[in-house]
């Protein structure tokens, strides 16, 4: 029974596919620099979930010669990065039961200087950190296709589980901005370079590095505000440092990308925020978008190679399988008749109906990939919109709860109000309690208690005034005590008067009541005794005289005690406008001494202001010698070990200017030239430095060359750390170069082991060595000497030969030949040897 009868096809399928599988590999992966062909990559990830992993890959890659092509390994790393992120979910444990053939390509191609082969070992180093993430971390896929949820369930709510999820993103961040960098300061932007094959070869793996680093961007963003939620900012401050530099990285990169015609047609890139979210507000989360990458459709089909778009046959029908069908016909109906009947016709015809067939299913096949990746442009487009949507739901969330905290403060406020006016009502009576106590006060004083309270408390004013600038005004302070004494002086006096003026008051006050007591007394007796009215009247008038004697004696008092106050009030006006003086002196003396105090600060600022520039450009001489580490045109630049050595000294002592220049910087801040002078010097000797250990690294062995170039990042790394806390006032302090002393020392040492063993020769030995190698060459001098003399002795020999011969006619030619044997080898040697051809002839030759 043949399968016309059953309906059922040879099981022939799964072989060709596997046939088209590796054929699609084979002309994925070669050594030409072209870049690797969309539908290849595509079979090869339909191949990965047919079979549900990435055997079939693993076992052709295995048999590539990676060690012997740059261009192939580099391709190898994006057909292996493509099926990471679209493959099957068990690629990922197939690939990392390969992670150590992986680390050694990337370590072979990164030691050796080749155009391709600096990139193969970023690029294998992006693989194994993507591979060892996704391992670690199962519930995010290679794509980083995730939602916020999962993301979250990831991080867990143990605060260091999230610290530590951040720190690998940040690595898997580095990773794939460290190679996409590198591909790009490799080319030029340029529409010429970008437009042939070999710069498409190195840009086309960027795509897949734009998919990573968007998804990367987003995880860091939410890991971040999560962090910054549950720990200090402080304690944070070095993951703000490292994703604003990520974020400048990215952004430059995107920008760079989107410039390029390569790909405009190939994939849309997002775009980033001008300034990185600020992480110390827990709103600017609301602000946030996640950036969508979009792959456009592809409106026109792929154009069609000779030899490898064949269409995926749905029955293979070979030459064997056809006749051995034919030979079941033959058995089953007979041979036709005369080699031809309707059955052939019905063969031919459904031969017809399957290739229309074929054509009709790679048809419906292309118009079904244009539906998933409209499906899939629709998603990302969702995914947007929703993502939109919950950050506005976020901010929406963020006002309310701004709003209700406001309420509470304004509730807060209108309490504190209340019992603040409360608190004023009291204060108010209580001042006016004390104001009705301090009138009542006032008019039980005399005038003269009130001046004398005046003075006091001018006088206390005047001390306390001089007595808070004692320290810094002399001239101040003999003033003070000046008008000290004098109001001593003028308050002792005042005090004498008045102590005589009440002792005379009291006297007279004694006196008159005395006379008016003597008056009543006399009264009285007149009115008892009429007897003696005469005496009376005569007493009453000379009572009387006395009276207007003492009045005018009381006026005189009065009229000198006016006097005196009269005086004390001058004495008092004047000392106001002493006080006066003395008070306008020292408030120019306290403005001259602030203004000398704004002098002195804005000096030390602008000290400060040049050290920062100082500082800056340091920076930009050591940022400038780490960036011909990577240059492809410094590999070619050698330095011999001496000069690195000596450069490396210099180091050393530019570090100890720069510790003593710092130290006199910090005793007085106002004399930052020392430290200006040091910093220069330190900054050219170490980019010298970097450089000279880069270029003595490219002739030293593969150890040696790794560890000096691995100090002389360090050195670098140090360097810049140094002149960032040198830069901010807050950590000047603290700042110590003795890490960059301990690289620039590994670099002397390294530089020592390569010099040449002929250098550690001690002096003594070398003298010896000279001495024994003068004598060898003395003696080689005079054998040559004696050689030379033997040879020109053979030679004259030889010559009078030749003249003697010359006459001879029969024999002349084989004579000749014979001296020119003799003179060939015979003489040349320095020995004599007799000729046979001319023995006869010439017994003496």
């Amino acid at each position: 029974m043949n399968w016309f009868q059953t309906g059922k096809p040879p099981q022939t399928h799964s072989c060709h596919v596997l046939s088209t599988q590796l054929s699609s590999i084979s002309k994925a992966i070669n050594s030409t620099e072209t870049p690797v062909k969309e539908k290849h990559a595509r079979r090869i990830i339909l191949g990965t979930h047919r079979e549900k992993g990435a055997h079939t890959f693993w076992s052709y890659a295995l048999g590539l010669p990676l060690a012997g092509s740059s261009v192939l390994s580099w391709k190898f790393c994006h057909v292996l990065h493509k099926v990471l992120r679209d493959g099957h979910a068990n690629v990922l444990q197939d690939c990392m039961r390969h992670h150590s053939s992986i680390v050694e390509v990337g370590k072979l191609w990164g030691n050796l200087h080749d155009r391709y082969g600096q990139l193969v070992g970023l690029y294998t180093k992006l693989l194994c950190t993507k591979m060892e993430f996704h391992t670690k971390h199962r519930q995010i896929p290679p794509n980083l296709e995730v939602t916020d949820e999962v993301l979250e369930r990831t991080a867990g709510t143990d605060i260091n589980n999230v610290f530590q999820l951040t720190v690998e993103v940040f690595d898997y961040m580095d990773a794939e901005l460290k190679l996409a960098d590198t591909v790009i300061r490799q080319l030029n932007s340029s529409i010429a370079i970008t437009s042939l094959t070999s710069g498409q070869c190195r840009l086309a793996p960027l795509i897949q590095v734009i998919q990573d680093t968007s998804h990367l961007y987003h995880f860091t963003v939410k890991l971040l505000f999560k962090l910054h939620a549950c720990l200090p900012a402080d304690t944070l401050q070095g993951h703000r440092e490292r994703f604003h530099e990520q974020f400048r990285s990215l952004k430059t990169f995107f920008n760079k990308a989107r410039d390029m015609l390569y790909f405009k047609r190939l994939i849309q890139i997002p775009k980033l925020p001008d300034a990185p979210p600020n992480f110390l507000h827990a709103a600017a989360l609301a602000k946030h978008v996640k950036p969508v990458v979009v792959i456009p459709d592809e409106d026109e089909p792929e154009q069609q190679d000779d030899d490898d778009d064949d269409p995926e046959p749905l029955i293979e029908i070979s030459d064997a399988s056809t006749s051995s069908q034919m030979d079941i016909f033959d058995q089953t109906f007979g041979p036709p008749n005369g080699g031809f009947d309707d059955r052939d016709l019905q063969i031919e015809s459904l031969k017809r109906d399957l290739e229309l067939l074929r054509a009709e299913l790679e048809r419906i096949k292309a118009e079904a990939q244009r539906y998933v990746t409209q499906l899939k442009s629709q998603i990302n487009s969702l995914e947007a919109e929703l993502e939109e949507q919950r950050a506005q739901k976020q901010r929406a969330l963020v006002e309310n709860e701004q709003l209700r905290m406001e309420l509470e403060a304004l509730h807060r406020r209108n309490v504190d109000h209340e019992s603040v006016q409360m608190s004023y009502i009291e204060a108010e009576k209580r001042s006016q309690a004390t104001e009705q106590r301090y009138n009542k006060l006032k008019e039980k004083h005399t005038e003269l208690v009130a001046s004398h309270a005046e003075l006091l408390r001018k006088s206390a004013d005047t001390v306390r005034m001089l007595s808070a600038t004692q320290q810094t005004q002399d001239e101040v302070e003999r003033t003070k005590h000046q008008l000290s004494f004098e109001i001593d002086r003028v308050k002792q006096e005042s005090d004498m008067k008045l102590e005589e003026q009440k002792f005379e008051m009291e006297k007279l006050r004694r006196e008159l009541e005395e006379k008016m007591a003597e008056v009543t007394r006399i009264k009285a007796n007149l009115q008892s005794s009429e007897k003696v009215s005469e005496q009376a009247s005569s007493s009453m008038t000379a009572l009387q005289a006395e009276k207007e004697r003492l009045m005018r004696s009381v006026s005189e008092k009065e009229a000198e005690l006016s006097s005196l106050r009269q005086a004390a009030q001058v004495q008092q006006s004047s000392l106001q406008q002493e006080q006066e003086k003395n008070t306008r002196e020292l408030g120019e003396l306290q403005g001259k001494l602030k203004d000398k105090e704004q002098l002195k600060q804005k000096l030390l600022d602008e000290q400060f202001a040049l050290l920062q520039g100082t500082i800056t450009e340091a920076e930009d001489i050591i940022q400038d010698a780490v960036a011909k580490l990577d240059d492809p045109l410094h590999v070619r630049c050698t330095s011999s070990p001496d000069y690195l050595i000596s450069r490396a000294e210099a180091t050393l002592s530019s570090i100890d200017k720069v510790k003593k220049g710092h130290a006199d910087y910090l005793r007085n801040m106002g004399e930052a030239g020392g430290l200006l002078r040091a910093l220069t010097q330190f900054s050219h000797l170490a980019a010298d430095t970097i450089i000279n250990g880069s270029a003595t690294a490219h002739m030293a062995p593969t150890d040696h060359a790794d560890r000096l170039t691995e100090n002389c990042r360090g050195c670098a790394t140090q360097s810049l750390q140094y002149l960032k806390d040198l830069k901010t006032k807050t950590t000047l302090q603290r700042a110590d170069p003795a890490s960059i002393r301990i690289v620039v020392q590994k670099i002397l040492h390294l530089g020592q082991e390569l010099r040449p063993k002929g250098m550690d020769v001690r002096q003594e030995e070398l003298g010896d060595l000279v001495d024994k190698e003068m004598a060898a060459t003395s003696a080689a001098i005079e054998e040559a000497v004696r050689r030379i003399d033997v040879s020109a002795l053979n030679q004259r020999r030889c010559n009078k030969s030749i003249a003697f011969l010359r006459w001879t006619t029969n024999r002349s030619e084989r004579t000749h030949l014979c001296c020119q044997g003799c003179r060939m080898g015979s003489h040349r040697d320095g020995v004599s040897y007799n000729c046979k051809s001319s023995k006869d002839a010439y017994p003496n030759h």
